[in-house]
């Protein structure tokens, strides 16, 4: 009898001290464009920068890759992450468009807002 009791607050300890994963309610949401997309800017031709779908690399300080997503087919995206400082790195494997690496700040119970802007290489 003592050995089914003592299991059973054994069995009621480690229930309660189980974590429960929580949604966050902090990370980051933004938009990605690229631009130029004209060769030569005219005042009288617009040529505005366009969304772009990109694929993104969130990091520590430190370099450690923490997640990677790619944006929707409007550059928008909203992800999720824990409060603290992190670096977003813009992937370009074919070396064009490209972007440059964006430090960032994240608050609890808050998305931080960012824009990523690619340089299409156009002149």
């Amino acid at each position: 009898m003592r050995i089914r009791s003592i299991s059973l607050l054994f069995v009621l300890f480690l229930a309660a001290c189980r974590q429960t994963p929580q949604s966050l309610d902090s990370g980051i949401e933004g938009v990605v464009t690229v631009g130029p997309m004209c060769p030569v800017m005219r005042v009288d031709t617009p040529c505005p920068d366009q969304f772009y779908q990109a694929k993104l690399t969130v990091l520590t300080t430190g370099g450690k890759k923490i997640m990677q997503f790619q944006t929707d087919e409007n550059g928008r995206f909203r992800i999720a992450l824990a409060a603290g400082d992190y670096v977003l790195h813009p992937e370009s494997p074919n070396g064009l468009p490209s972007a440059a690496d964006k430090p960032f700040n994240v608050e609890e119970h808050k998305f931080t807002q960012l824009e990523i802007s690619y340089d299409s290489g156009i002149r």
